[in-house]
């Protein structure tokens, strides 16, 4: 993780440059982001604040803490943080390399897309985002050696982002990243992918049931789901947000 890392079961890193700490630059609203605030307001808090609209499907005297408020950034700090994201002549977005000592893959079906090394991408100036990957039956054989390692030794990781997949909560192979993240006192936060997949009612299930397995079995966890679809956009701007504050490039009011 070079500012932050992804674990599907393992997911994503995140790294820090060395010293560079924080770097102002100037903001302005990226044009895709412009249009997501000309939304009307319920198809915006859905598409920004997802975790909010699941909140309102619940009875008032019932409602569990979501930690909404734990990372409640303003639409115009979700407009900054776009522009690290944005790949311009300056802001350079770009991979930079993979893990050259993994050499190994299970003598499996392996899907196309399925991250078999570790894959580092540069962010302008800002942070390195470290793609890691997964536990299960398709992790490559020198996984352990090679992740683990990396978590226990790399100084620079800022954070650890567990993809778990909203569709079927969380199954062995998360259980064992996350017991990985504990024991290494590794801060770490679950990002819920898919929730473009399920039903609000299923939905809304899995995140009180995963919520309630972070408050009660986790240590390192980051309080607040980030639930996340790459298909809709959902969540992803809210992300990017907490990415850019937590690497220091970012302050927030929320």
């Amino acid at each position: 993780m070079a500012a932050p890392g992804l674990l599907p079961g393992m997911g994503c890193l995140l790294e820090m440059p060395a010293a560079l700490g924080r770097v102002s630059r100037p903001y302005s609203t990226s044009q895709a982001f412009a249009e997501v605030l000309r939304l009307p307001k319920r198809q915006l808090t859905k598409l920004v604040f997802p975790l909010q609209e699941l909140q309102r499907q619940l009875l008032p005297e019932s409602r569990p803490d979501l930690h909404l408020k734990t990372f409640g950034p303003s639409l115009e700090d979700i407009a900054r943080a776009e522009t690290f994201f944005t790949a311009t002549a300056r802001n350079r977005i770009e991979y930079l390399s993979s893990a050259e000592h993994l050499g190994h893959a299970p003598a499996l079906p392996r899907p196309e897309g399925h991250t078999k090394k570790m894959n580092f991408f540069k962010v302008g100036k800002y942070f390195t985002l470290v793609d890691m990957p997964g536990y299960g039956y398709r992790a490559p054989e020198d996984f352990v050696g090679m992740v683990e390692t990396y978590l226990k030794e790399r100084r620079n990781l800022m954070r650890t982002f567990l993809l778990v997949d909203s569709v079927v909560g969380i199954q062995k192979a998360d259980n064992i990243a996350i017991e990985m993240c504990e024991e290494f006192a590794l801060p770490y936060v679950m990002v819920l992918t898919k929730i473009d997949k399920s039903s609000k009612g299923h939905l809304l299930k899995q995140v009180l049931q995963i919520q309630k397995f972070v408050d009660t079995k986790t240590q390192g966890c980051f309080p607040q789901l980030f639930p996340v679809s790459a298909v809709t956009y959902s969540g992803i701007h809210l992300l990017r947000c907490f990415i850019a504050n937590i690497t220091g490039n970012l302050k927030t009011n929320g």
